[in-house]
């Protein structure tokens, strides 16, 4: 059960608004959510991230080690922790500002087995990068080069998860995106995303492509939101179409779901075989019923952290309980 899966990525901490106008701080970030919710699947999780040696940094310390993370954690130049203020929607969905810095060194990728010497020592199960920091430079040219140190040695996952606020130019963020999709086996992506990174398109028509050429992702799976997901699975006979609804639940917030969804999704296809060196050709070769169960856990784990406030994602009790 506990094999390793790497997530690079921004930790941080959210503000969000409570009661009587007062606001309330939770630890968060994309990619760091990514790791708890591996972790509370019972994979062994290491997160490499940069935080600040302030308050803010020591409360994200203790909420990833105690959800059972191990913590690789570089200290930003500014020595500050990020901080994204949270915007609840009327729908309850939710909209960031963010204060952040994301500068993590190459130098640190050897903390993970991703820098110099990758392949010098065991390989991953699965390296899993995303949001803020695969666009931000200086760190985002850290999480690009990691990525490539694990492509053919471990499942890759990437979540093009869309931030306007901090790269508000699309194109070049665009560009950006698919070059990392090179490179990578899988490419979990909100049907809001697409919307902002190709405008008009519908998301399913717009993520086909990706799939295109012996490159990149072998699999594409677009979520939408209460609507359940689309997978899209490259095989030598064509592409593999797949509709998983989501299960029907009455919505706190939805902070951290598609993070939770994504952590999930990671966990269902490690466990279903598509780790380590070899991933990609065992991805291809899933079974469409294995591919569904896999949508299928990513889905409830998903319902059970939009059921309650921020992100907060179940353990593997918790989600066998949500399944009956």
């Amino acid at each position: 059960m506990a094999e390793r899966v790497v997530v690079l990525g921004e930790a941080l901490v959210d503000v969000l608004p409570a009661e009587g106008g007062r606001r309330r701080e939770l630890p968060g970030g994309s990619p760091a959510n990514v790791a708890v919710t591996l972790a509370r699947l019972g994979r062994a999780a290491h997160l490499l991230t940069t935080l600040g040696h302030d308050g803010r940094g020591d409360d994200v310390r203790r909420w990833l080690t105690g959800s059972g993370v191990t913590v690789h954690a570089d200290v930003p130049a500014d020595g500050r922790t990020s901080v994204a203020e949270v915007v609840l929607q009327p729908d309850r969905s939710a909209r960031y500002r963010f204060d952040l810095t994301w500068d993590l060194p190459v130098r640190a990728l050897d903390a993970v087995g991703l820098g110099a010497r990758a392949g010098a020592g065991p390989s991953p199960a699965a390296v899993h990068v995303g949001s803020v920091a695969t666009v931000l430079d200086p760190g985002a040219t850290t999480v690009e080069a990691a990525v490539r140190a694990a492509h053919g040695r471990a499942l890759v996952t990437f979540d093009p998860n869309a931030r306007p606020a901090v790269t508000p130019d699309v194109e070049r963020t665009r560009e950006r995106v698919e070059r990392l999709m090179a490179w990578v086996d899988v490419v979990k992506v909100s049907a809001e995303d697409v919307e902002w990174y190709h405008p008009g398109t519908d998301p399913v028509d717009a993520a086909t492509p990706w799939l295109a050429g012996t490159r990149g992702p072998v699999l594409v799976v677009v979520t939408l939101g209460g609507d359940g997901s689309v997978l899209l699975r490259r095989t030598p006979a064509g592409i593999d179409e797949v509709r998983v609804p989501a299960p029907r639940v009455e919505v706190a917030d939805t902070i951290g779901a598609g993070d939770t969804f994504t952590g999930a999704l990671v966990d269902a296809l490690v466990g279903a075989g598509a780790r380590g060196p070899g991933a990609r050709a065992r991805l291809t070769a899933l079974e469409v019923p294995a591919l569904r169960r896999a949508a299928a856990w990513a889905a409830a784990a998903a319902a059970v952290t939009v059921s309650r406030p921020g992100a907060d994602p179940p353990t593997r009790e918790e989600l066998h309980s949500a399944l009956g």
